[in-house]
């Protein structure tokens, strides 16, 4: 079998969710000398923006998304010692700290847009569910982040993204980084209204926004 072939295998069965499969063809793949970094961005992390631009157009569903993170994850377990062995670390085109907002525990939006986005070569600091506002202004302090994601899954929740904007710029540093917002209630009009730069409606435009952000 050709690697063309074993990439694509790797690709289609990211885009199916299928676990076994995965790791399968990932293993055979390292077995047949092709470069872990390859299997990565050829297999792998294009098998997953397969699925997001899918899922961004509606042709796919978040179980469908959610089934090809977690394939493309264990076929990430088969490849990373490989990774450390020859001690690559692919430079990361920027920071995102990401998190949802305080009073909302909703985490899987929020955890799938910090996945793609590392799939697609940022680095992420996911600060989990209900976090405070002071703690989005420490960590960005501490972090120096491009980009602040904001996610809030629950209408009552939506006034946190607001705080926390105000909060950043009260303390002199909204002009070093951006701030994005997201969540089933949330619209673009609102990320406008409350002063921040960009809203993204599924993960997929939401790595898009921060691309074009950072770029």
């Amino acid at each position: 079998m050709s690697d063309t072939e074993v990439l694509g295998r790797i690709r289609g069965y990211v885009q199916d969710g299928d676990s076994e499969g995965c790791v399968g063809s990932t293993k055979q793949a390292l077995e047949l000398g092709i470069k872990p970094l390859v299997i990565v961005d050829e297999g792998l992390s294009a098998g997953i923006r397969i699925v997001g631009e899918k899922f961004g157009t509606g042709e796919l569903f978040l179980p469908d998304l959610m089934m090809a993170v977690e394939a493309m994850k264990e076929g990430m377990k088969i490849v990373e010692p490989e990774l450390k062995k020859m001690k690559v670390e692919k430079k990361s085109l920027g920071t995102v700290l990401i998190g949802t907002v305080y009073g909302d525990i909703h985490d899987i939006g929020k955890s799938i847009v910090a996945t793609m986005l590392e799939l697609n070569g940022y680095s992420v600091v996911d600060l989990g569910v209900s976090v405070p506002v002071q703690t989005f202004v420490e960590s960005i302090k501490k972090i120096k982040p491009q980009i602040v994601g904001l996610s809030a899954l629950l209408s009552t929740t939506m006034r946190e993204q607001k705080e926390v904007v105000e909060t950043v710029k009260n303390e002199g540093l909204r002009g070093d980084v951006c701030i994005i917002v997201g969540g089933a209630p949330v619209s673009a009009q609102w990320a406008e209204e409350i002063g921040a730069d960009g809203y993204g409606a599924n993960a997929e435009l939401a790595v898009q926004l921060v691309k074009k952000l950072i770029d």
